[in-house]
């Protein structure tokens, strides 16, 4: 489980600094929009990756997201669901740490605010109380088809509810938060997928090839890169990053529970307790995500040529 667990937070880095990456390219990108450079319109733009993909920023997010995949699919050797991907929250205090170092540094400094370290330890305690409470345990390495096509569709419906609604949403920050409920979701899916790809890895190449699931991965996870990009170009990360750090552990747990077997301890206290550590989590989500260093008053300090010269930073961070 140590092991889980260190890999797990190796993951979650990854993941944070794809996000800070990813939210860069798109930030440049409506800049460069209101400047009369290009324009995507307000509605589901197929064709803005490939806008995206001119920015070196934008395309350094794949590195690190390939990095935290494969620390993710070991991690999930090692451990079950339930515990790897509730680590993967941690995401949102990487997000903040880095953007808190980059605002040190800009011309206008600040300093982490009291109210913002009350939020990263409210998300760690609640973390930490939940993973304590839960002690969750293996269960198979494999789900059932059948249970599967549920899920699928159930996570199918989900999204596009989620969608549609984002569609018809008035205000950049409500469609930000429904198009971030829909990647949560689809990343929570991913996490189980992952989980079954990684169970063949050790049976060869043959038998990772001839299973269902890097099909999938490939396919499910495209879509989620462009629902990700949308929630990114929609609005403040402020709407958008509860969503993508909530529906993940959320969506994980259940399937977890539904599909692999993973047992939570289920007694009074410990229902309590989890349900506790969720909630204090939540909390601290919401509330750093408000912090000014995440949403767009921060963001909107940095230019697109100075986002450009980020990724140096980043790749040049120890892990």
């Amino acid at each position: 489980m140590v092991v889980a667990i260190l890999l797990s937070l190796a993951a979650s880095f990854c993941t944070a600094t794809s996000i800070v990456c990813q939210r860069l390219g798109a930030h440049s990108l409506t800049v460069q929009s209101q400047d009369g450079g290009e324009t995507g319109g307000a509605g589901f733009d197929l064709m803005l990756v490939f806008r995206l993909a001119r920015r070196p920023v934008w395309l350094l997010n794949f590195v690190f997201m390939f990095a935290g995949f494969a620390f993710q699919v070991t991690a999930l050797r090692f451990g079950p669901l339930t515990l790897v991907q509730p680590l993967l929250a941690l995401e949102l205090l990487f997000v903040f740490g880095y953007l808190a170092v980059l605002q040190s540094r800009g011309e206008q400094r600040r300093g982490v605010r009291l109210r913002e370290w009350l939020a990263a330890v409210a998300m760690s305690a609640g973390l930490i109380l939940f993973l304590i409470a839960a002690s969750s345990s293996r269960g198979r390495a494999h789900a059932p088809a059948a249970l599967w096509w549920i899920s699928g569709l159930a996570v199918f419906a989900v999204v596009a509810a989620a969608v549609a609604a984002a569609n018809r949403a008035g205000s950049p920050a409500r469609r930000a938060a429904l198009l971030g409920v829909a990647t949560g979701t689809v990343w929570g899916f991913l996490a189980a997928v992952i989980k079954e790809l990684g169970s063949h890895l050790t049976d060869g190449p043959a038998a990772v090839l001839g299973n269902w699931s890097p099909y999938v991965l490939v396919g499910v996870g495209a879509a989620a890169m462009l629902l990700a990009s949308h929630a990114m170009k929609a609005g403040p990360l402020a709407a958008s990053q509860p969503g993508f750090t909530l529906l993940v552990p959320i969506v994980s747990i259940l399937l977890g529970v539904f599909q692999f077997g993973e047992r939570l301890r289920t007694s009074p206290a410990a229902l309590t307790a989890e349900v506790l550590g969720l909630c204090v989590l939540a909390a601290g989500v919401w509330a750093l995500s408000h912090s000014d260093l995440i949403d767009n008053r921060a963001e909107a300090r940095t230019t697109p040529a100075q986002a450009e010269h980020e990724p140096r930073k980043l790749a040049n961070r120890p892990q």
